[in-house]
Order: structure tokens, then sequence, then C-alpha cells
């Protein structure tokens, strides 16, 4: 237990149960990691139920738009059903992607559609896939920012993004601008890892669990 987790025990104040769903997309060690070291009490899990008494859940990710078809159809009901009772969600990564329609990297693969919108390959003269640091550039003030420079620097792997839409508040420019993070509501999405970005990132992820409470 970290020393925020036992401060907010002892204060009488639960640190809130974040569920991140396992969908063998990615190593989550770093994730849990970083999520208890934000204050949080995290525990990986595919089992709706569990997801159902969750005080958030996360959906990370890493790879091809597909491996999200390993969601099955109660877990994805369960993630659905949060949303409708304003449970944060939080996708990372490939999880950000599927917050939205679909992709074209996996055609006839639907995501949440939470978010409108098809996510696509990286375009421009650059190199893809996009692995590495870059910028956030802030589009909106959003309390999933609070606290985070104007130029913060972020870390990034992944070939496929977002759209930039309304609910986009913050971009990166790799080629053309992508969606870098968005907030509609209590649905949030990074499309970057907060649990390698430093203290930004980790900034990002106090901010995530402190809106679970």
């Amino acid at each position: 237990m970290t020393e925020d987790t036992r401060r907010r025990t002892e204060d009488g104040t639960p640190p809130p149960s974040i569920a991140i769903v396992d969908y063998r997309a990615g190593n989550l060690t770093s994730l849990v990691k970083g999520l208890a070291a934000a204050g949080a009490q995290p525990f990986v899990t595919s089992d709706a139920d569990a997801l159902a008494r969750a005080d958030a859940i996360v959906v990370p990710g890493v790879g091809n738009f597909a491996a999200t078809t390993a969601i099955d159809p109660a877990t994805r009901r369960a993630i659905l059903d949060a949303v409708e009772r304003r449970v944060p969600l939080l996708g990372i990564c490939l999880g950000l992607q599927f917050l939205f329609d679909d992709s074209e990297e996996a055609p006839g693969v639907r995501g949440l559609a939470l978010l409108r919108g098809r996510c696509s390959l990286l375009r421009g003269d650059v190199k893809v896939p996009h692995v590495g640091w870059n910028t956030l550039e802030r589009r909106l003030d959003a309390p999933i920012l609070g606290g985070v420079g104007a130029n913060a620097y972020v870390y990034y792997t992944h070939s496929y993004a977002a759209p930039v839409v309304d609910a986009t508040v913050a971009t990166t420019t790799h080629g053309s601008p992508f969606t870098a993070i968005v907030e509609h509501g209590r649905v949030f999405g990074v499309q970057f890892h907060p649990e390698k970005s430093g203290e930004d990132g980790m900034r990002i992820l106090r901010n995530f669990v402190a809106l679970c409470r």
C-alpha cells in the first residue's frame, strides 16, 4: 500500500476501487503500480460483475484495434452500464481508441461509440509507429489536466489515433494533430501512457483518481 493510500485510509476515506479491464492487450504491471501510487486501489479483472462493483474503470491496451474483440459482450455491457451510472471511465492508448466508433485498422470491429468518429493511421511525412516523447498541446481547460504544464511531455507508442473532436481537450502533432486527451462528462481517454510519462503522467492519474471519489 502506498503512503498516499495509507493516509487516506487513516483519514476514514477508503481509496477508490479501480477495475482495469484485462483483455490480454499488454502488460498491466506498470499501470497497476501507477494507479496505486496515485492513491487508488486498482485490480485487474475480466469479470463483468467485478466491473459493476468498481468505483471506476480503466480500459488499457496496446496493439491492433482487433484486440478489443477479446472484450466479451458481458464485459462491454458492464462498461456501458457503468458509464450510464456516471462511473468514471478512462481509456488508455488502444483504450482511448475503443471509446470511438471504430478504426480503419480493423474494419468491422466496433468500438464503444461513446465518442463519434473513426480512428485512422497517422499520416504525413513522419515515422510510424510514433514511439517516444512528444508535447501535449492544450486545447481546452479540463479537470483531467489540472496542474499539468502547458508544454508537458508524455510517452507514446502507437500507429493509429483518434480524430480531433469536441471532447478533445489536448492534442499532439505527429505529421498532423490527433487527439491526445478527451474528456466527455465522466468519460476520459489518453492516447499516451501516463504511467510511463513521468510527473506529468502521474499528475493525470492523480487527477483521474480524485475524480473517482
